[in-house]
């Protein structure tokens, strides 16, 4: 900023410059107050972000897809690395489910804030007679634990399923039973993948989410809030929804625990989530409910 303001004494134009990098500037601030906000040992991981529909078939099922696609589009927006993980397409339109992985600094930390229910509200494009309609979606997201971490996972109490490959684009629909479903029967935790051709890898990915979510599940044990994750989606239905997205007859998108709202939905769900998620987090610490992460 010194050499662009020497450079305007100088009589150069050097405007456009300085707005750029105010903009840049203001950005990474806002970045490193966020950050501050965070709590929990996992907050700095990669994170596993899983979408549901709610009942509704293909409505609900394409505001799934809606949420996947802002989800991607925030992460691309914060340079973060995302890989589909396992991908059931609706019959008609949208995801059954869909787990994508999301890699960079503070991933966790943030996505938390998403998880719960989501709720849209919009004419329908399925409907002929065009009207309006009310779809839900789950989204959870657990972190992805460090590999040095030992989580103890025993064959014994594991069923390990192969499948075909049905994942969205002929480029991922496989020939051979190259996709593995693992179910942990002790805690009923079923984790699938399906992005490889390789069965091995996909059954590597799939042990990694299944040992991510054992560890989570130990941590709740230990904070004495077990299940707490789960039990903050409650039902994929009316009421317990933590932010609603509406399109008609007006645009709104509020998140029901901090009261936030922005009228410009189409950017919310363009990926413009950082002020749901700060105010979100601001009012965490505000409860007394987190702490500062732990400097690296």
């Amino acid at each position: 900023m010194e050499a662009f303001f020497e450079l305007a004494g100088e009589g150069e134009d050097v405007a456009k410059d300085i707005q750029q990098e105010l903009k840049r500037l203001d950005t990474e601030l806002g970045s490193i107050e966020t950050a501050t906000l965070l709590s929990g040992e996992n907050a700095q991981c990669n994170a596993f972000l899983t979408i549901h529909p709610g009942a509704g078939g293909t409505e609900s099922q394409d505001w799934a897809e809606m949420l996947l696609r802002m989800y991607l589009r925030w992460a691309e927006q914060h340079g973060y690395g995302t890989e589909l993980i396992d991908y059931q397409a609706g019959e008609e339109a949208g995801v059954k489910s869909v787990t994508v992985g999301i890699k960079g600094l503070n991933a966790y930390g943030l996505l938390m804030a998403e998880i719960g229910v989501h709720r849209l509200v919009r004419i329908s494009p399925f409907d002929a007679n065009k009207r309006r309609h009310t779809s839900f979606a789950s989204v959870f997201v657990y972190p992805e634990i460090d590999d040095q971490i030992e989580i103890v996972v025993e064959d014994k109490d594991l069923r390990v399923d192969t499948y075909r490959a049905t994942g969205a684009g002929g480029q991922h629909i496989n020939t051979t039973d190259s996709a593995v479903r693992i179910t942990h029967i002790p805690s009923g935790i079923i984790v699938q993948c399906q992005n490889e051709r390789s069965q091995h890898k996909n059954r590597s990915t799939a042990m990694k989410m299944l040992r991510s979510r054992l560890y989570e599940m130990e941590l709740d044990k230990k904070r004495a809030e077990s299940k707490a994750i789960e039990d903050a989606k409650m039902d994929i239905a009316w009421g317990s929804q933590i932010r609603s997205y509406v399109l008609h007859p007006y645009r709104l998108a509020k998140d029901h625990r901090t009261k936030h709202e922005v009228g410009d939905v189409d950017r919310v769900l363009n990926g413009d989530l950082d002020p749901f998620i700060k105010v979100y987090l601001v009012s965490r610490r505000d409860a007394g409910k987190a702490a500062p992460v732990k400097p690296v």
